[in-house]
């Protein structure tokens, strides 16, 4: 059953703590929130509905001074258009015909001008055209609306349905909405990422629940080929249907676009304008651990008695119990601005960094002692609060500003800062996050979109505190760790969760836990360290081009019909090789997995698998994140290490999944300072050539390392992992052939070699291809290597359930809670279908009739049973029905007995067309009572006539 949210005051045993709205870790005032609510509330929705909805008019004249065009209306307001670039512009619609107020400045569009544009100027009479090599403006006269199009003149980006309008607090733009055209971004959305016919708050909330926005952005991008930003600090409000209303609460309008032939194409103009995503130091991409180490100081709102953290340097304990555990972290934020303090700062860092971790801290009043604490104390991070910057918009990005500036006044280090409240720009500046959230299966759930929608925003480094800061438990811990170790930064909020809810959970350090998910944490924090350099360089190339390492489907399949929607938003490509699909509630199956067109290979089996199509029934165990390849991905992999620096990378590994022809670049750094915003750098590319299937000659070619950085290595080992289904022929380096070996002890003793082992992930090619200079180049060929054949999956796929309705229900309880039967298919898995207990009961059986709004071949059901910690209801015996009509069901299609576990119960069953779907609970699980429950009822299938 779903409860009102909670708001964790302070009180007893439950201490305060930050970086929500007080802190994300941190809640306000019951009354302070309850002001920002509504404050935000009337900020948003406004009393535009009472004031006078005013337009420009007609268009009566235009006027050219170089690359800026005026547009005169008969109204008396007036439209400024400036060039950019190209394909880059900016829509500036001034009520009073006056443009002098820019509330924004250059805060959001640092970067205004990329030289001379040499647009035309034409009159087409019923509107005037701008032309430029990449787009065709038009400015129709009567009334005055915009519509552009690509340089032809033919193919529409976008148009206005009618003319932009304006009150004394608000300004609407609407646009007539592409049959297809899909939408993204605004941010920071917390759920799913596909935008098309939802309306999305462009404002700080503070709420951190699903549907709100955590950094919103007032920034779009659609599938028609462009992307728009507001430049405006107003709170505003999207609507995504037909026609598209965007509004802001200002009395004007001003507004980039961006056109590109892809997504990623707008995404790298958008953070042209705005400021590419800043680069992490490399141990920024190792997991964070924050908390309070200073309880004991008077002021800290907590308790004051907690074990181990009387002073701050008695973090140098829990960074020894880390080592002591073989567990891979890199940096600490020790202290606690909410009375917490800090006591002996460079004791406690020094003995960090003895550690191989780095310091840094937070802040709820602002960055008085910055000076001292980077400088001096040696800190290199920082946090900042929503006690402090909770306010957002300007408040927060000028908070941001002021961080970067301490740490980079003060030291050679880079911007390494996290914040709440972001805004379009804050992915120059840090790393956003989701704010107090709870450790649960369904925030879970709403995560994984929510951080790799962020990434449609150019915002690379986002997410959310690992298995949240309330609540929890060991096996959500775990599953959210995994997923997130594939993202490019990740902190887990220590000191606010419960403490020993459960045997082995003691707070959320991930060393801090019982075997078996002891064991499961380091498997993956050590997996992220071997990929490091792949991670790292993924970073790279969002700095170079805004395209996020955390990537929704779409950024990668663009033309996709599954891959654009929301169907995809439970899984994400980390990077452009790492597909995965991570599992949200308590189950050892994964169904649901969409695979796009090519071969994918099974990170942990070697099973590979071709798409296009669905990957159900999937076998993950708790320590099992379904993970694929692509095939062609060429993976840069370290020595296995607990932090950054632990040991030289003497010996760098590349894993190869080939098939055709595909390349990787290699980014490398000193990893810390800003040394390589100077060109302090390198690059070292990797070709692999290979045939398309069946068996022919791999070829692995290294060039030479361009480039170079203090602290490269001059020469290093190269070994390569080469995933095949038959062993080569031969393996030479150059023109010299490397000795085969006969077994992987062997091999492991050699310092060259090659070995094939057949039992190895279904066939893995090891080769030690010796040590070379970083400044040569050299070529590896496997001769007559036989790749694997892919396993085709099916064309069956989740049902979407936006058009599905309940035709009948036998019982639902409404009365003493909202236990509606629309709540088992809302996709919510937070609110359930309960059948009647408050008043007159309906015994067994019970029933419910769904409408999947067409006709499909059903092949299975999945019921997921309620995820609020209750246990009754859960269905037993169970009977299914597929049909075309609800008035002859026929026979059932499966029948059995669910356990009486939490677990999502899959039914597959021989495909049946039909439009209505029944679910019959015979019996409960448990034998509790005459009731039936379920959190989500969901479905597979195909579309049929």
């Amino acid at each position: 059953m779903r409860s009102a949210p909670r708001i964790p005051l302070p009180g007893p045993g439950r201490p305060r703590k930050r970086g929500g709205p007080a802190g994300a870790g941190r809640r306000p005032t019951a009354t302070t929130l309850a002001l920002l609510m509504l404050a935000t509330l009337f900020a948003v929705a406004g009393p535009a509905a009472a004031a006078r909805v005013t337009t420009a008019g007609n268009a009566t004249a235009v006027t050219r001074s170089g690359d800026t065009f005026t547009v005169a209306t008969s109204g008396g307001a007036a439209a400024r258009i400036q060039l950019a670039r190209a394909d880059i512009f900016r829509i500036w619609l001034s009520p009073n015909g006056a443009f002098t107020n820019d509330p924004a400045g250059s805060d959001l569009a640092v970067t205004t001008t990329f030289g001379s544009v040499g647009a035309t100027l034409s009159d087409a009479g019923t509107y005037w055209r701008i032309d430029t090599a990449a787009i065709a403006l038009r400015i129709n006269k009567t009334p005055l609306t915009f519509a552009l199009y690509r340089a032809d003149n033919t193919t529409l980006l976008w148009a206005e349905s009618q003319p932009t309008s304006w009150t004394t607090s608000q300004t609407t733009q609407y646009l007539n909405r592409g049959a297809d055209e899909q939408f993204y971004g605004t941010g920071l959305h917390l759920g799913e990422w596909a935008l098309r016919d939802k309306t999305v708050p462009v404002a700080v909330s503070n709420q951190w629940t699903e549907n709100s926005n955590a950094s919103p952005a007032p920034f779009y991008l659609s599938t028609n080929g462009y992307g728009a930003m507001r430049n405006t600090w107003a709170p505003g409000s999207y609507n995504f249907g037909a026609p598209t209303q965007l509004t802001h609460n200002e009395s004007r309008f001003d507004a980039w676009y961006f056109a590109g032939n892809s997504l990623k194409d707008v995404l790298n103009a958008y953070t042209d304008v705005t400021g590419k995503p800043f680069l992490a130091p490399i141990w920024g991409l190792e997991l964070g651990n924050a908390d309070c180490f200073n309880a004991s100081n008077p002021a800290y709102t907590g308790d004051h008695n907690r074990l181990r953290h009387q002073t701050t340097p008695d973090v140098v304990g829990y960074a020894t119990d880390a080592r002591a555990a073989d567990m891979p972290s890199g940096w600490f934020l020790p202290n606690d601005g909410y009375g917490c303090g800090y006591t002996d700062l460079p004791a406690a860092a020094a003995g960090l960094n003895d550690r191989g971790f780095h310091t840094g801290l937070w802040t709820s009043t602002g960055l008085n002692n910055i000076n001292w604490e980077v400088g001096t104390a040696g800190s290199r991070a920082v946090k900042t609060d929503v006690a402090w910057i909770g306010g957002g918009y300007k408040t927060a990005f000028t908070g941001v500003n002021q961080a970067v500036a301490g740490i980079e006044n003060n030291s050679d280090g880079r911007r390494f800062v996290w914040t709440v409240d972001g805004w379009a720009g804050t992915q120059r500046n840090a790393v956003v996050w989701t704010g107090d959230t709870h450790g649960s299966w369904d925030a879970m759930r709403w995560h994984v979109p929510s951080i790799a929608g962020a990434g449609l925003s150019g915002l690379n480094y986002a997410s959310g505190d690992v298995d949240g800061i309330y609540d929890g438990s060991p096996k959500t811990y775990v599953r959210d760790l995994q997923w997130k170790a594939f993202t490019p930064a990740f902190m887990t909020m220590s000191g606010w969760g419960a403490v020993n809810p459960s045997t082995g959970y003691n707070d959320k350090q991930p060393w801090r836990f019982a075997d078996p998910y002891l064991s499961i944490n380091r498997k993956y924090l050590q997996l992220k360290m071997r990929l490091m350099p792949y991670m790292y360089t993924m970073s790279r190339i969002a700095t170079d081009t805004g395209v996020p390492a955390t990537r929704a489907m779409v950024l990668e399949y663009p033309q996709d019909p599954v891959a654009r929607g929301n169907l995809t938003s439970s899984q994400f490509m980390a990077g452009d090789s790492f597909l995965v699909a991570p599992v949200v509630s308590d189950t050892s199956v994964r169904d649901g997995i969409y695979l796009p067109a090519g071969n994918w290979t099974d990170y942990w089996t070697g099973k590979t698998y071709t798409g296009p199509g669905w990957l159900n029934g999937y076998s993950a165990p708790l320590d099992t994140l379904p993970l694929f390849v692509k095939s062609g991905a060429v993976v840069p992999m370290w020595p296995q290490m607990n932090y950054t620096g632990q040991k030289p990378v003497s010996t760098l590994t590349y894993d190869v999944y080939p098939r055709g022809n595909s390349t990787f670049s290699l980014y490398e750094d000193d990893g810390t300072t800003r040394a390589y915003q100077g060109g302090a750098y390198s690059r070292q590319r990797v070709d692999v050539t290979a045939p398309n299937g069946g068996t022919g000659d791999v070829t692995l070619a290294v060039a030479a390392a361009n480039g170079s950085y203090a602290g490269q290595l001059a020469a290093r080992d190269y070994e390569f992992t080469v995933h095949a289904a038959g062993a080569p022929s031969g393996v030479t380096v150059g023109a010299s052939a490397l000795p085969g070996l006969t077994s992987k002890a062997a091999y492991d003793a050699a310092s060259t070699g090659w070995y094939f082992d057949a039992a190895d992930r279904s066939g893995t090619l090891w080769i030690k291809a010796g040590n070379h200079a970083v400044t040569s180049a050299f070529t590896v060929t496997a001769t007559g290597l036989t790749l694997p054949t892919g396993t085709p999956v099916t064309a069956n796929g989740p049902i979407p359930q936006a058009n599905w309705k309940v035709v009948s229900v036998d019982s639902q309880e409404t009365a003493a809670e909202n236990g509606a039967a629309t709540n088992a298919i809302d996709g919510n898995s937070a609110t359930i279908w309960h059948t009647q207990w408050s008043t007159t009961v309906t015994p067994l059986p019970h029933e419910i009739q769904l409408d999947l709004g067409a006709r499909y071949s059903v092949d299975s059901l999945t019921c997921l049973p309620r995820q609020d910690g209750g246990v009754n209801g859960r269905i037993g015996g169970y009977e299914i029905y597929v049909s075309d009509s609800t008035g002859n069901w026929g026979t059932p299609v499966a029948t059995g007995t669910f356990a009486d576990t939490a677990a999502a119960k899959t039914v597959n069953f021989t495909p049946k067309n039909g439009r209505y779907v029944r679910l019959r609970a015979l019996s409960e699980a448990g034998n509790r009572g005459p009731w039936t429950s379920a959190a989500e009822i969901t479905a597979t299938g195909t579309p049929v006539p």
